[in-house]
């Protein structure tokens, strides 16, 4: 079976779209209070639901997201989380680094090496943006 071309995904969820978005409406006037608050919120954000089918690059589930913090929840699940306000700073500060390294396909023992060995020669941290910056066009890189 041949993989459904684009145009044609656009043709189908635009038919969705119309239904879906005539089922929100009965469902906004129904009597059951939180069905209809529910159908109105959905109503109000009904734009952002179809998104994946307009903008190439953009998943249709919160999978990748989902995924991303998997290892996170397993840590908290197993460690029993954190007993402070400043431990759970720092878990939430690391956790998010490493995840943003990784994203980038950046080594995680260098960044945080690199960051270590400045705070302790009172200089400023490494930057976590990506390395192909670009503000407006101009790639940063070239203008420092």
């Amino acid at each position: 079976m041949a993989p459904l071309r684009r145009s044609s995904f656009r043709i189908y969820a635009a038919q969705l779209r119309m239904e879906v978005g005539a089922l929100l409406r009965e469902g906004a006037l129904c009597k059951d209070a939180k069905s209809a608050a529910l159908c109105r919120s959905l109503l109000q954000h009904e734009p952002a639901l179809w998104t994946f089918v307009y903008k190439e690059g953009v998943e249709p589930t919160n999978n990748p997201a989902e995924r991303a913090l998997r290892h996170v929840v397993l840590w908290r699940k197993g460690s029993f989380g954190t007993q402070s306000r400043a431990g759970s700073d720092f878990a939430e500060r690391i956790l998010t680094t490493v995840a943003t390294l990784r994203q980038q396909q950046r080594n995680v023992l260098d960044y945080v090496t690199t960051a270590c060995a400045a705070a302790l020669h009172h200089q400023l941290a490494p930057s976590l943006l990506p390395l192909a910056v670009t503000i407006l066009g101009k790639d940063l890189r070239k203008v420092a």
